[in-house]
């Protein structure tokens, strides 16, 4: 977008995006507690349950570099429009799949569609194109600290919806929850995207996407979101099967999910702060490296409800805290023009580090009965990944002028 378009409010962006990423992404962070309800209604194994969710990730990812090429060239407005639309369908599917085949598609594909429309890439655009450069990072975190209460606040509601209503029910009456995105995402209308023509850009789209995958950085940057993907996924969608597992009472999974999702409110509204003032890479380093040390006591510790509500804290802290200052980075590296576009390749690694842990967890917990070593897969990655961070560079790439691409 030129500079001489017109920005839309800060305030009116942040609460009505703000709005849409608490649904969004509040919905989707319970999606564990429904596990073992529809497994054990349909007879299925964890693995059925698992590789629906870990297609979720997966079409999530992949479609999430389209939206984000739509968002960038039509507004974000017309994209969350048809989100919302696939998420309240996605809803109503899962309640209704009588098949493995049609579970996969409704809560996997339609789903993770759904998500791709209507949380970070495509809001985080409309927010780097209307936000100063000194508040984005700050702005980003606003916007994944209303994400985390989302969780905070969606998960306990759907615990509850789950026992008064029953599971499938719940998911028909979220169904309906989802279609209030449609009204906030008006407010995300931008001026310059008002008209048929989308705004002139500087950069094409191929130019962009090759300027990006040649700069080691932003291979760096992908590999540790993997990481983030991997970990998050797997715990938030098979820890309240691993703590009944270990005798826990279901409502410890609820509180802990709630937790993770409270803390995650001060982390990763701290993380955008912190962004503008200190150096994102050693950010995104520390957090990696402080979720290996959290797994590894939550292992060792004796296992109790305080333990888990203590690691669910810490957890929640480092949860989302990636997000913001990985979007902020990708700004400030290349720029806002195509920002929710290189973000959506950035989250499609996410994505595919999230498939391989909600599927890791299922299929190799059936076959041994366990958890145990996908923990320490995520230990391992923890690791890897603060070493990942460290080399990039976060300075602004030099480019040689591009004829305007329309």
């Amino acid at each position: 977008m030129s500079e001489s378009n017109p920005r839309l409010s800060i305030t009116r962006l942040l609460i009505c995006g703000a709005a849409i990423v608490t649904l969004a992404m509040g919905i989707r962070h319970g999606f564990g507690l429904w596990l073992q309800p529809i497994t054990q209604a349909h007879g299925w194994t964890r693995e059925t349950f698992a590789i629906a969710i870990a297609i979720q990730n997966l079409a999530w990812g992949i479609t999430g570099v389209l939206a984000g090429m739509l968002a960038d060239r039509y507004g974000a407005f017309r994209v969350i429009l048809m989100g919302t639309t696939a998420y309240s369908l996605g809803l109503l599917g899962m309640a209704y799949s009588d098949s493995s085949l049609m579970f996969a598609m409704t809560a996997g594909v339609l789903i993770g569609v759904a998500q791709s429309g209507t949380t970070y890439a495509v809001v985080y655009g409309v927010i780097g194109r209307n936000v100063p450069a000194d508040k984005r990072s700050w702005a980003m975190g606003v916007t994944a600290a209303a994400g985390s209460f989302g969780q905070f606040l969606m998960v306990p509601t759907e615990g509850f919806l789950i026992g008064q209503f029953g599971w499938q029910q719940a998911l028909v009456l979220l169904g309906f929850a989802a279609l209030l995105m449609a009204p906030l995402a008006w407010g995300l209308r931008e001026p310059g995207f008002a008209g048929s023509a989308p705004p002139a850009r500087d950069q094409s789209i191929v130019h962009a996407i090759r300027e990006a995958f040649k700069y080691p950085s932003f291979k760096l940057l992908m590999a540790g979101y993997f990481v983030c993907g991997f970990q998050v996924v797997f715990i938030g969608v098979h820890m309240p099967s691993y703590l009944k597992d270990k005798g826990l009472s279901p409502q410890v999974a609820s509180y802990a999910l709630a937790l993770i999702g409270l803390f995650n409110v001060f982390g990763t509204y701290a993380a955008g702060v912190l962004g503008q003032r200190l150096a994102k890479r050693k950010i995104l380093a520390f957090i990696y490296i402080a979720r290996a040390v959290a797994i590894s006591v939550f292992l060792l510790a004796p296992l109790t409800p305080l333990s888990v509500y203590v690691f669910a804290s810490v957890m929640g802290t480092l949860w989302l805290s990636t997000v913001p200052v990985t979007n902020a980075l990708v700004a400030q590296i290349f720029g806002v023009a195509h920002l929710s576009m290189l973000s959506g390749f950035v989250f499609f690694s996410h994505q595919i580090g999230s498939f391989m842990g909600v599927w890791l967890g299922g299929y190799l917990y059936d076959k041994t009965g366990s958890y145990d070593i996908v923990w320490y897969i995520a230990i391992a990655l923890g690791v890897a990944a603060a070493l990942i961070n460290l080399p990039i560079k976060e300075v602004a790439i030099a480019r040689q002028p591009q004829p305007q691409a329309a």
